[in-house]
């Protein structure tokens, strides 16, 4: 299994200092932006499997980044990382950003943030071999419909 990388977005820098130290053993590629911007930047140039953004953040906040990367990115799983949880806000970014998970500030490293973000990574393999499973059997049947018609 190729290894996945994660973006991780959120415009305070000391946070994104700290998941870089706290996240430095982990088995995947991780990435870091400190705007939406940014992270849309990285989706350009970098194959990205898991993002998990902050919500309130200047110029494009993350239900905005959440809504652009659902409909470029469909594939990529979506968290949010946010101190920010008032329910209408957090219901909207469920329902409009279909995130996967949801983790509000403060966190704890080890017990919650680390085995949330490997879950979604196997959430990631769990949808890709859905994919691909799905993909074979139309090509066989695209191929038996030709037979048919020849």
């Amino acid at each position: 299994m190729e290894k996945r990388t994660v973006l991780f977005v959120d415009d305070e820098e000391k946070l994104l200092r700290s998941l870089k130290r706290g996240l430095i053993d982990e088995p995947y590629n991780t990435l870091f932006a400190d705007s939406g911007k940014k992270a849309l930047e990285i989706f350009e140039s970098e194959q990205v499997h898991v993002l998990v953004t902050d919500m309130r953040m200047p110029e494009m906040g993350g239900l905005e980044l959440l809504r652009i990367v659902k409909e470029k990115y469909p594939h990529v799983v979506r968290m949010v990382l946010s101190g920010y949880t008032q329910i209408t806000t957090l219901l909207t970014a469920i329902n409009q950003g279909e995130i996967y998970k949801y983790i509000t500030k403060p966190w704890k490293l080890e017990e919650e943030f680390k085995p949330a973000v490997r879950e979604a990574i196997e959430y990631y393999e769990a949808n890709k071999e859905q994919r691909e499973e799905v993909s074979e059997s139309d090509e066989s049947e695209n191929v038996q419909k030709a037979q048919t018609v020849s």
